[in-house]
């Protein structure tokens, strides 16, 4: 294993630290080592390990809508349903899959 001589300095918001180094506690890696492994992960990916993108738009925060709003989206769904217009759940999920790269 290579010696770990080189140091990186960044400047982070303090609670996105916080809320990560309390998940990589639970996991039992430092942030030293996850620093280390993105690093690693960027090498043999030639690039970020994960897509960089704005989020697609046309999603729904159903918490979000007005009751009146739900039942209207609901209603839709229901339509479609009526009309034939689904999918199987296996093209539901590759879709997800390929939109959110997982």
């Amino acid at each position: 294993m290579a010696t770990k001589s080189a140091n990186l300095y960044v400047r982070i918001e303090p609670d996105v630290k916080e809320q990560a180094e309390s998940i990589l506690s639970i996991l039992g890696i430092t942030a030293s080592n996850a620093i280390n492994m993105f690093y690693k992960q960027i090498i043999l990916n030639k690039g970020l390990p994960f897509e960089v993108k704005i989020p697609k738009s046309d999603s729904i925060n159903a918490a979000e809508l007005t009751e009146e709003e739900l039942n209207e989206e609901l209603e839709k769904g229901y339509a479609d349903m009526a009309m034939g217009k689904v999918k199987p759940v296996n093209q539901v999920f590759a879709d997800i899959r390929k939109d959110y790269g997982i």
